[in-house]
C-alpha cells in the first residue's frame, strides 16, 4: 500500500502564489507518475500536472501552463506543485495521486493511489 498526504493549501488572493507537497509512503518503490488533480465545487474532478520519477517528464492541462510547475524530490519521495498567478478559478480541492504504471495519463483511473485532498481558495 502506498499512503499519500497533500499539504500547503490555504486562502490567497488572486495573483498570488502557493506551493502544494505531496509526501508518499509506504510501498512507494518502482511507483511510475506522481500526479495533480482537482475538484471545484459542482465540477468533475480534472487533471492538472503530473511528473514521471524516473525521468522527470512533466505534463500539464493548458489552463495552468505558465502558471503552475510541477517536480519532485525522489529522496523525500515527495512531489510538489508551485501554482503562480493564481485566478479565482483556481479555487477547489487539491489531490494528488499515484501511478504505479505507465502512462501518464489525464485519466483517472490511470492512477492507483490518492491522497484526501487540500483545499486552495484564490479570493477575487
Amino acid at each position: 500500500q502506498v499512503q499519500l498526504v497533500e499539504f500547503g493549501g490555504g486562502l490567497v488572493q488572486a495573483g498570488g502564489s502557493l506551493r502544494l507537497s505531496c509526501a508518499a509512503s509506504g510501498r512507494t518503490a518502482s511507483s511510475y507518475a506522481t500526479a495533480w488533480f482537482r475538484q471545484a465545487p459542482g465540477k468533475e474532478r480534472e487533471f492538472v500536472a503530473a511528473i514521471t520519477w524516473s525521468s522527470g517528464y512533466t505534463r500539464y492541462v493548458d489552463s495552468v501552463k505558465g502558471r503552475f510547475t510541477i517536480s519532485s524530490d525522489n529522496a523525500k519521495n515527495t512531489v510538489y506543485l508551485q501554482m503562480n498567478s493564481l485566478k479565482p478559478e483556481d479555487t477547489a480541492v487539491y489531490y494528488c495521486a499515484l501511478a504505479k504504471t505507465a502512462p501518464v495519463t489525464a485519466y483517472e483511473g490511470g492512477y492507483n493511489y490518492w491522497g484526501q485532498g487540500t483545499q486552495v481558495t484564490v479570493s477575487s
